[in-house]
């Protein structure tokens, strides 16, 4: 597995200080909460939405961008991801119970099949967002802002795969210094978003 290029470490501290900058001044979080309640729920069958419908909630909030510019919410993008989801399900449940912490160059071909096929239909961006929801500890979140800060700066759609897997070995060393850091309901990958979100998207820090 290719080592980060240099240290990219993240404190408590950094954390800490994201979240109450994030509360602050980013109400979609609510979404994101939303969503990652119906995915598990539509895993588990204990609601009427599929898994396509509750991956959706969140696309249509965080990722507007892409649908208002490069592709539209229809029913046939729909049925391309629920296609997706039908094709990589087994292999995303067995994902779901796992972090990035287990990540290795074992998982890097399947990881880059995955990122491939959902790229081409969600983007970069959706691609990580729906790869983080369905396995939530161990796919990490990106956009194009925060790719650039790690160095991993996003391509064409289609050609990201490679790069994903070089930002997870740099989500894996920042989830690696705080694991130790144990808090209730505490997921290291979604608060390590909110402080690259916050400092390299939004420039709030």
């Amino acid at each position: 597995m290719p080592k980060a290029p240099r240290s990219y470490r993240v404190t408590l501290r950094q954390i800490d200080a994201a979240r109450r900058v994030f509360e602050a001044h980013e109400p979609r979080d609510l979404f994101y909460r939303a969503a990652t309640e119906l995915v598990s729920l539509a895993l588990q069958r204990n609601t009427s939405l599929s898994l396509a419908e509750a991956l959706a909630v969140l696309l249509q909030t965080w990722n507007t961008a892409f649908y208002r510019f490069i592709t539209r919410f229809d029913k046939k993008h729909f049925s391309d991801i629920e296609r997706l989801i039908r094709k990589h399900r087994h292999a995303l449940l067995l994902l779901r119970g796992r972090a990035i912490p287990t990540f290795s160059e074992v998982d890097r071909a399947r990881v880059e099949t995955l990122f491939a096929d959902l790229e081409r239909v969600l983007g970069p961006v959706g691609a990580a967002k729906s790869l983080h929801l369905l396995a939530p500890h161990f796919f990490p979140l990106w956009d194009g802002k925060i790719a650039k800060a790690y160095c991993v700066a996003l391509g064409k759609r289609g050609c990201n795969a490679e790069r994903y897997c070089r930002f997870m070995t740099i989500a894996q060393q920042q989830y690696r210094s705080l694991r130790s850091k144990r808090r209730k309901k505490w997921n290291p990958l979604k608060a390590i978003d909110e402080y690259n979100y916050c400092k390299h998207t939004r420039g709030w820090m």
